[in-house]
């Protein structure tokens, strides 16, 4: 199948792009020319995208297997990548696989294969190992954030991976990191470079907040009240710190998500959900979530303990000003403490009293049906504008989920929309709705 203009206006139309940004048609070019691509660009500028489009172009219908196999270092980048493809509504079969889910379902939706599979190197080589199914057709295979994915430990899996791929003839690897080794068991020869990390956005101001005491919350509740109620990121170094800066937060009634490895995934999945979808304006997080997640865009990033590295530095920063659009990174900083040497002399900001940002005017709302029930956007918006009495104000984002959903509604109506629909059909299936 190749995409024609027309298609691919279509394409874009469903995903809400207007047109490619310019490293988008150049990696779309270099992708369909080239059989090894190493593509550099900053966080959250559509490198997703930028690979998806021409791979589609080279899938065979008629194939009843693998033909794309995508790696990733984390389960969120997983699900992101999962449901942009599923978005594009080409009509593959896409899964994604990844620890956190029960290897049960990995199986049911392997049964069928899908066109594309999209995973964790952990999940994919315990797959490889476990279940019978022919690698035979997978000719390009996707490193999306190979630095990490070989940071966080994966190498030894990567390989076992690749050693599986006999027919592999595309290569792409994507990274938003400068200068990263790419090592010899991948394979890539002679690749085409997509470098757009120079091209950053220039509209990212680096701050400097300074804290007279070494226990910097009191002055991060005051950087708060003076950013006012936008969304933004508190990047901590450590899980347990997330801990302490939540309790704080807390006793000054600044509702916030929390997001770091060790969390359930249901949890870390649900924490990004009331994020989007502005229940959360603030989420308190380790660098997990400076690289691939799917969260909107943010006006702003603390960096409440000093990054330890310049790669988690950029990442971080990454999370702002994406796509043309200004934002601010803000560096908390105790008067003694020395920068290091990558952050060089950021202008300070001076913070001004303001009142302690208000609660969030949202709440989210779960429902136990999904798209396995045949439920869509439409049915869960009818239900609650008919039978739930809201008007268009009062709904907002709705996300559906295989199993579930989660819609945003009016937090003065929550309690009653839900004795409202609650117990009641979408489709065929009796659904309940709650709080989370």
């Amino acid at each position: 199948m190749s995409i024609t203009l027309k298609n691919q206006q279509n394409i874009l139309q469903k995903l809400g792009v207007k047109k490619l940004n310019p490293m988008q048609e150049e990696a779309k070019l270099a992708i369909s020319s080239s059989d090894n691509v190493v593509l550099l660009s900053p966080t959250g500028t559509g490198k997703t995208l930028a690979f998806l489009l021409p791979i589609i172009e080279t899938l065979d219908r008629s194939c009843a297997e693998i033909q794309t196999l995508v790696l990733v270092p984390s389960r969120e980048l997983a699900i992101q990548i999962e449901q942009v493809a599923r978005d594009m509504g080409t009509g593959y079969k896409i899964n994604a696989v990844y620890g956190g889910r029960s290897g049960s379902q990995d199986k049911l939706d392997l049964r069928h294969r899908p066109a594309i599979l999209i995973g964790t190197p952990g999940r994919i080589a315990d797959r490889l190992r476990r279940d019978s199914f022919s690698t035979d057709h997978i000719k390009t295979i996707v490193l999306d954030e190979f630095d990490k994915s070989l940071e966080v430990g994966f190498e030894k899996e990567m390989i076992e991976i690749i050693e599986h791929l006999p027919n592999v003839q595309k290569r792409v690897l994507t990274s938003a990191t400068q200068e990263v080794a790419v090592p010899d068991f991948v394979g890539l020869q002679n690749p085409v470079q997509i470098n757009y990390l120079d091209e950053a956005s220039s509209q990212l101001e680096i701050k400097s907040i300074i804290s007279d005491t070494k226990d910097k919350l009191p002055t991060l509740v005051k950087a708060l009240s003076h950013i006012g109620n936008q969304p933004g990121i508190i990047f901590c170094n450590y899980k347990d710190s997330i801990q302490r800066v939540s309790d704080f937060l807390k006793e000054y009634k600044i509702s916030h998500g929390c997001f770091y490895g060790g969390m359930e995934q249901k949890d870390r999945e649900r924490a990004l959900i009331k994020f989007r979808n502005g229940t959360h304006k603030v989420i308190i997080a380790t660098d997990l979530a400076a690289r691939g997640i799917d969260i909107p865009e943010i006006k702003y990033i603390i960096h409440y303990h000093l990054p330890l590295k310049n790669q988690e530095f950029t990442h971080r920063n990454g999370r702002t000003a994406r796509m043309n659009a200004d934002g601010t990174s803000y560096i908390l900083q105790w008067k003694n403490e020395e920068l290091p040497d990558f952050i060089i002399d950021p202008e300070i900001e001076e913070l001004k009293d303001a009142p302690i940002p208000k609660q969030s005017d949202w709440k989210t709302l779960f429902i136990s049906g999904g798209r396995r029930d045949k439920i869509s956007k439409g049915d869960i918006a009818g239900l609650f504008f008919k039978q739930g009495k809201l008007s268009k104000e009062e709904l907002g984002i709705i996300e559906i989920k295989p199993d579930c959903a989660f819609v945003a509604v009016k937090a003065s109506k929550a309690k009653k929309v839900i004795e409202q629909v609650t117990n009641t059909r979408l489709k065929k299936k009796k659904v309940r709705v709650s709080i989370i």
